[in-house]
């Protein structure tokens, strides 16, 4: 089956992680894996060149994000949106609560909340990690911006309780979508599928952490047929950033 990865990283995560990714890497997974195409940003906010520079070599199979903080400011936010979106065709934000320490429901959101609704652009939300990256506040903030797109990256990660939140928050919230990689229990993207929409949940591995094999086996084993797992790997992704 034809894929889309909608989760994938590139740069050097140190520290506890100790994984890597650059743009060979990355392409030489999606070859042997059939991912026509990945939605591809950085380790953090201070890697976007980096995401930009594999965008500009390999256009037909990279789509990238801008990865912000919003605790630069809004003009730096402001600024990056306008680089990266306007002028050089990112798809969309990306945010990460947990790395940079705010709450994904904060206000100080709004700002970059109301620059991805003039533009029509998704936001990509890590989730899964107490205090500040839980489904319950990505809901609040999809809540608050009913036009914008917004993806829990993960669908509540490694936690039931919390991958049970994504789902019940993702059936209350219509602009609320939810990524898979990470999240364990194959059966919940059976679940998404059924009970949530069949065009809000999406195929991701988050590479460098997880190999394409264990993401896409998931999704193979969850139960759904041929059709439906076409549309998980493939055109939900494809519709949701109208390409």
């Amino acid at each position: 089956m034809k894929k889309i990865d909608a989760h994938a990283h590139l740069g050097n995560f140190g520290s506890w992680a100790g994984v890597e990714n650059t743009p060979q890497q990355l392409l030489r997974h999606m070859e042997e894996y059939e991912i026509e195409k990945t939605l591809l940003c950085s380790r953090d906010h201070m890697g976007n060149e980096q995401v930009l520079q594999a965008f500009r070599e390999y256009p037909e199979s990279f789509l990238p994000l801008v990865y912000l903080n919003p605790l630069e400011g809004l003009p730096t936010c402001q600024e990056k949106i306008s680089r990266y979106v306007d002028k050089e065709g990112f798809f969309g934000i990306k945010l990460n609560p947990l790395r940079h320490a705010y709450v994904a429901d904060d206000l100080i959101l709004d700002p970059i909340m109301e620059e991805a609704q003039r533009r029509q652009i998704p936001v990509f939300i890590h989730s899964g990690h107490p205090p500040y990256s839980l489904p319950w506040s990505i809901a609040l903030l999809a809540e608050r911006f009913p036009q914008v797109k917004v993806v829990m990256i993960h669908m509540g990660h490694g936690h039931g309780v919390y991958i049970d939140a994504a789902l019940k928050m993702a059936k209350r919230y219509p602009n609320l979508y939810l990524e898979m990689s990470g999240m364990p229990m194959g059966v919940k993207i059976r679940q998404a599928y059924e009970e949530v929409a069949p065009d809000r949940i999406l195929f991701g591995t988050d590479s460098p952490f997880h190999h394409p094999s264990v993401e896409i086996q998931k999704v193979l084993t969850c139960g759904l047929g041929d059709t439906a797992m076409e549309q998980i790997f493939y055109h939900n992704i494809k519709k949701l950033l109208g390409i």
